[in-house]
């Protein structure tokens, strides 16, 4: 359960971001590479006859050498950092597998890096009780993605699935959350979909344990044009994970400040939570490394701080105490952003974002891509014909769909394999998967076989009180968790309502359960 010292760790975090600008550290890899330990001094005693190389997994160091990351941490501590990351970002069991090191070690490293961040925390706060100091476990987004497939030849195929990250983060999470972590920060997002398998794993784990501790995400725009790995737009990205109640969102890796600049502008426009940024010191150079100094990256975030886009700071790749240094001076007497009132609107996302306005016009839905109601449709998935049915999809869009519809409900059809197959096709052709998705089908199954595929917010259609209120709320949680929004149908225990009193009083009563029970957003229904 939650202790009265994590709550109250909790409000003298919030009680910081509203006062000031808060720090956050640089980069650990940087700095552990600048030890100049080779293989063997990596591998300590106790890996010394391991069979594959560690020197590239540096989380090992929380076992091997605890106290070097005890002393990079109180190197970004004497900077100015308010916040510093545990040395945790591969420690997964997903993130571990290339290593080929036994899953119970997750556990192990996990709560010896928090022990050494705490540790030099500790020591900072004590000297200075009115200003505390914060450790945020570090959660990586590993190698393995769930929206793309490392095979060309074979876009559907995936080398790990939503459940098994899932698992895969909830040792971590549970780890983190244990040793004594003030803040979970899974960083350096490049496929939504793993995101959205972190936080639905913190989200199991604190109902399942009684908990709660402030999370902040990070996400990563791979090039100019504006986009993650995945395809997202930063919008869209936005709309995806905003169903989870964030500490704070924001961008970090792959650019410098000045190539991140109008991506942290719009993401401060759009998000109602705090608002992160932890650049690379520039792009890298031919050589691999990074050319922009410590001052310059401090006259390049100096727009960041002026123009009130940023609640906490720091560095990525290629920044050292120097940088944050420079970056402490910058923020010391600089107000923090105010978060802006964001308008109740029904926000969806595929690979880019759609806003439905009461001035819009009319929605458009394609429905041809559901086995029900194209039999030319439902011919091609029976044939396994998907590229033929993946030119439906695409019919649908350039037709001027704004969402499309795919149903897979049909006798002698595996629905679950169905959805999966084609939304994990589908999320290879940006232009389909440029639209939200239409998740339909009157089987539990099958809907939340389509939500784990699917990194954008979508809807699903439907859930209904046929099956009586207690499955009813179960599933609209898992949907709320899945970062859906839902078509609800008037149905219940008795019946399809036909008349308009049965109708309202249907809607009504499901109504109320969402928003009061669930904690639905209205404009999700």
């Amino acid at each position: 359960m939650t202790t009265a010292i994590q709550t109250n760790t909790k409000q003298l975090l919030l009680d910081a971001l509203e006062q000031r600008v808060l720090v956050l550290d640089g980069a650990m890899g940087t700095m552990v590479f600048g030890l100049g330990l080779d293989e063997q001094a990596v591998r300590g005693e106790r890996f010394a006859n391991h069979h594959k190389d560690l020197k590239n997994f540096v989380d090992i160091l929380a076992l091997t050498h605890p106290e070097k990351l005890t002393g990079i941490h109180r190197k970004y501590l004497e900077a100015g950092a308010d916040i510093i990351e545990t040395n945790t970002f591969g420690a997964t069991p997903i993130g571990m597998e290339e290593f080929d090191l036994p899953r119970e070690l997750v556990r192990e490293i996990n709560m010896a890096a928090v022990e050494c961040a705490r540790r030099a925390a500790d020591e900072f706060s004590n000297l200075t009780p009115d200003r505390p100091r914060f450790v945020a476990g570090s959660i990586g987004p590993t190698a393995k993605t769930c929206s793309i497939s490392p095979k060309v030849e074979d876009p559907g195929y995936r080398a790990v699935k939503f459940d098994q990250h899932v698992e895969s983060y909830y040792e971590q999470v549970a780890a983190l959350v244990e040793a004594g972590v003030d803040i979970l920060f899974p960083e350096t997002t490049f496929d939504t979909l793993n995101l959205k398998a972190c936080l639905f794993a913190i989200a199991r784990y604190f109902e399942e344990h009684d908990v709660e501790v402030p999370v902040m995400a990070s996400v990563t725009i791979t090039d100019r044009a504006g986009r993650t790995l995945s395809g997202q737009t930063i919008e869209a990205f936005w709309n995806s994970v905003s169903h989870f109640p964030l500490l704070s969102v924001g961008i970090n890796c792959a650019l410098g400040p000045a190539q991140m600049r109008s991506y942290i502008e719009e993401l401060s426009n759009i998000a109602g939570c705090y608002i992160s940024c932890h650049p690379n010191a520039g792009l890298p150079n031919e050589m691999g490394g990074f050319d922009l100094q410590p001052p310059e990256m401090r006259e390049l975030l100096r727009e960041f701080v002026d123009n009130g886009w940023v609640n906490i700071l720091g560095g990525c790749c290629g920044t050292t105490p120097a940088y944050i240094a420079e970056i402490a001076e910058l923020v010391r007497e600089a107000p923090p952003r105010r978060r802006p009132t964001i308008e109740p609107l029904t926000r969806l996302s595929g690979q880019d974002a759609l806003t439905l306005r009461p001035d819009a016009n009319f929605t458009m839905i394609g429905e041809r891509t559901n086995v029900t109601g194209s039999r030319k449709f439902a011919r091609l998935i029976a044939d396994e014909k998907f590229d033929e049915a993946l030119a439906v999809a695409r019919d649908q869009v350039e037709g001027g769909a704004s969402v499309i519809d795919i149903n897979m409900d049909a006798d002698l059809l595996d629905g679950e394999a169905a959805m999966a197959r084609f939304l994990n096709l589908i999320a290879a052709e940006p232009d389909i998967a440029r639209v939200p998705i239409m998740i339909d089908s009157s089987k539990w199954d099958v809907l939340e076989a389509g939500l784990k595929c699917v990194q954008g917010k979508s809807i699903v259609n439907s859930i209904s009180l046929k099956d009586g209120e207690d499955e009813f709320l179960r599933r609209a949680r898992l949907i709320r968790r899945y970062g859906a929004s839902a078509v609800v149908m008037a149905f219940d225990e008795v019946g399809q309502a036909t008349e308009i009193d049965d109708k309202v009083r249907i809607c009504r009563r499901a109504y109320e359960l969402l928003t009061e029970q669930v904690g639905f957003p209205p404009e999700d229904i």
